[in-house]
């Protein structure tokens, strides 16, 4: 029989993976439920010497205590908990948390604070990049990417700086350390054609305003799914932006958007005015784009980028992310002669120059073609084409039929060829628990689509009213 562990030690199981996992509670949230901290291992033995570093580091440390010789996790700890935390949002103290608490403590955290030196750090840095995984590592093998080496240096950094500021320790060793040089990502745009066949596709799967609204603002993802119809004025096509959507902890959570910068406001283009005024009759919950299952609540993101991941696919367009549809407006922004000014206040950033060093490569391209109109207009000469800027050659379009589904999309009925001169739609929801059905028949199946439609239409109406009497009854009862 295994022995039990005392209470305050944590626990310690075999995962299913084959690892080991060490948990420990460090305190307890508003409802009373434990929060815990966990690390993974190879082995047990390993496991339980991650688990008492993370405990010897999560001892409470009052200010008068601090002291140069402290643990460096200990110190890490306090900073992050006193001086980081209170300052950034939930997404990005997950973010912080899996670093200081799965990486950097388990690993480095029981130096003191004066005797960390340049070299434990790059060594630390080097075993993340071998064998830092702690997950998934058969998809992307053992090593941690750059980028999250490159954050655990700048957590590092950060809070030395502070014990340095502070007076515990008398440089900061984290500054003579070498990290990986992060290449930035390749900025993925759609073509022209590309996003007419995305929006016909889009239309099959049932994201057409989401994309269209999307393709045409630029709105960061979260931005977009936090939106709710009180946002809009419909008459006068004024959006406003002020709050976004993130998962964090396998929670919806509704926060103030990013920067101070993000909260704005924008106007609509007058067709995509009308899309949403017709969008708007179908919509019963207050969100704009409302989770299918939960009609209370914002569409889920990582739903999200699955649905644009099948839209993508069908419609024969390259594998992009949702963040590259924001690049797709603001390049097609800039080239259709946008200033970088208007085009900043549009896409929330904090200031003109971020949007400048973002979108460089177009307004290059735009210099270019400027000084092209300048000669023309001047001296009346053609002048010669760069070998580094080939014209891009015209594409034509294509007869693009979007591909259909295996099955109905949610909350579209069913329709059925009864014999050769008659069709049947069906519409079944649930009320109140019970199954409520209505039928329609036509002679062809395009006749029975729109008077389905239509019946699907005033059965919702109906039980949205049914619904607002109900709530009205209960407050008056």
């Amino acid at each position: 029989m295994a022995k039990r562990r005392k209470r305050g030690d944590g626990s310690v199981h075999l995962r299913k993976d084959g690892r080991w996992e060490g948990r420990v509670v460090i305190g307890y949230d508003d409802n009373g439920y434990p929060k815990t901290k966990n690390v993974l291992a190879k082995n047990k033995k390993e496991c339980l010497q991650k688990l008492k570093v993370l405990k010897d580091s999560l001892k409470k440390v009052e200010p008068e205590r601090l002291s140069s010789d402290m643990c460096f996790g200990a110190w890490l700890d306090h900073w992050y908990q006193n001086q980081c935390k209170p300052t950034i949002g939930a997404k990005t103290q997950t973010d912080y948390e899996n670093r200081i608490y799965r990486h950097i403590i388990p690993e480095i955290g029981q130096i003191p604070l004066n005797r960390l030196t340049a070299a434990d750090l790059q060594q630390f840095y080097r075993q993340l990049k071998q064998g830092g995984r702690l997950q998934a590592v058969e998809q992307y093998g053992p090593g941690l990417s750059d980028r999250m080496v490159k954050c655990c240096h700048v957590t590092c950094r950060t809070a030395l700086d502070q014990a340095v500021k502070q007076g515990l320790i008398l440089k900061n060793p984290a500054d003579a350390c070498k990290t990986p040089t992060l290449r930035p990502k390749e900025m993925q745009v759609l073509s022209p054609e590309e996003i007419r066949r995305l929006l016909i596709q889009a239309r099959e799967n049932d994201c057409y305003e989401l994309l269209l609204l999307e393709l045409s603002t630029g709105l960061r993802r979260g931005e977009i799914l936090a939106l709710q119809w009180d946002d809009l004025d419909l008459c006068t096509g004024i959006l406003r932006i002020e709050r976004q959507v993130q998962r964090v902890r396998r929670e919806l959570v509704i926060s103030a958007p990013k920067t101070k910068s993000s909260c704005r406001s924008i106007i609509l283009p007058t067709p995509i005015l009308g899309v949403l005024r017709d969008y708007r009759q179908s919509i019963r919950s207050r969100w704009m784009f409302p989770s299918p299952k939960k009609e209370d609540s914002p569409l889920d993101p990582a739903a999200v980028r699955k649905k644009l991941a099948k839209v993508l696919n069908r419609a024969d367009c390259k594998h992009i992310r949702f963040h590259d549809l924001r690049h797709t407006f603001a390049t097609n922004a800039l080239e259709h002669g946008m200033d970088i000014k208007t085009l900043s206040t549009i896409i929330g950033h904090v200031t003109s120059a971020t949007t400048l060093n973002v979108y460089a490569h177009v307004t290059d391209t735009m210099r270019e073609n400027a000084a092209a109109s300048i000669d023309r207009g001047i001296a009346g000469i053609e002048p010669p084409r760069r070998a580094s800027s080939p014209a891009k050659p015209k594409v034509a379009q294509t007869d693009f039929q979007a591909v259909k589904g295996k099955y109905r999309k949610p909350g579209t009925g069913c329709v059925s060829q009864i014999d050769e001169h008659l069709w049947e739609g069906r519409y079944s929801p649930k009320i109140n628990g019970k199954r409520m059905a209505r039928n329609v028949y036509a002679h062809t199946e395009a006749e029975c689509e729109e008077n389905l439609a239509n019946i699907i239409r005033e059965m919702k109406a109906e039980i949205a009213a049914e619904k607002e009497r109900q709530k009205q009854a209960g407050l008056t009862g």
